[in-house]
């Protein structure tokens, strides 16, 4: 007879509906391959494979199980999402089309639902940390095992730290007559206490990061996909990174006051 003891029982409870979602993502991303057109066959020995991050979620509370399960359902959608563009945009782009139009942009999606796994449970309980090694995800065969998560937690370096209200930069212009711009968030932000101030700044510094990056991807890039490749390739992925910074802008406020709500707002940007 097997012994479960008790701390692992419960867990076990909390994840089984977590578990029952996960399993789901093979069957998805094999139906979206599956109901791919003839021009997608040519790429029938290919799919796109993720690691699954359950394991390593602690114990959910009650409070946040529904938040945490429809994210897990979210990573799902989003590796059948992308299996399904395998196959509808096979023999387009360049050598690099499904890194930069395919597999960049799921990463950065992963890691938004990642952070806002973390976010549901650490309202109610110890915030688990680094779960965004798990976003990376690789092109495969078919029944290939998932990538193993990276082994390395994402230690982005800190901006300048102090005790003025932190404020962002203006985006420079890209080569070429285009530049990414984007709403700055701080004006919406409320006092932030002093132990929060080292996060909110770097996470500040990560918007202007991330502008500059979206800038040099759009030069890099530059007349690579079809009409719609800035908005699904650049402008896309970069709104995800946008809403992961702020909600952690919010989590980092809201441990030492009121929690500031709604910053998502200043996710998205535009082409000028």
């Amino acid at each position: 007879m097997t012994h479960v003891f008790p701390e692992r029982k419960k867990r076990r409870v909390a994840l089984i509906g977590l578990v029952s979602i996960a399993a789901l993502s093979t069957g998805l991303a094999a139906a979206a391959f599956a109901s791919g057109t003839s021009q997608g066959a040519q790429q029938s020995s290919q799919v796109i494979a993720c690691p699954s991050p359950v394991d390593a979620i602690p114990a959910v509370p009650a409070g946040a199980q529904a938040e945490v399960t429809r994210e897990l359902g979210n990573l799902d959608k989003q590796i059948a999402e992308a299996n399904k563009r395998l196959v509808d945009t096979a023999g387009q782009g360049g050598p690099n089309f499904v890194d930069n139009a395919i597999l960049g942009p799921l990463e950065d999606k992963r890691i938004a639902a990642l952070n806002r796994i973390e976010t549901a449970i650490g309202r109610l309980a110890a915030k688990p940390e680094g779960l965004e090694r798990f976003a990376a995800c690789a092109l495969g065969a078919p029944g290939d095992a998932a990538p193993a998560p990276s082994t390395t937690i994402d230690t982005e370096a800190p901006g300048a730290g102090g005790t003025e209200q932190p404020t962002t930069s203006a985006a420079p212009p890209a080569a070429g007559g285009g530049a990414i711009a984007c709403p700055s968030p701080v004006d919406a932000i409320p006092a932030v206490p002093a132990g929060a101030q080292a996060e909110v700044t770097r996470e500040l510094a990560n918007l202007d990061n991330q502008i500059a990056e979206a800038n040099k991807r759009l030069v890099d890039t530059a007349g690579q996909g079809g009409p719609n490749f800035v908005d699904n390739a650049i402008l896309g992925p970069l709104e995800d990174k946008r809403v992961a910074a702020l909600n952690r802008i919010e989590t980092a406020i809201g441990r030492l006051a009121a929690k500031p709500e709604g910053l998502e707002r200043f996710a998205p940007c535009s082409l000028r």
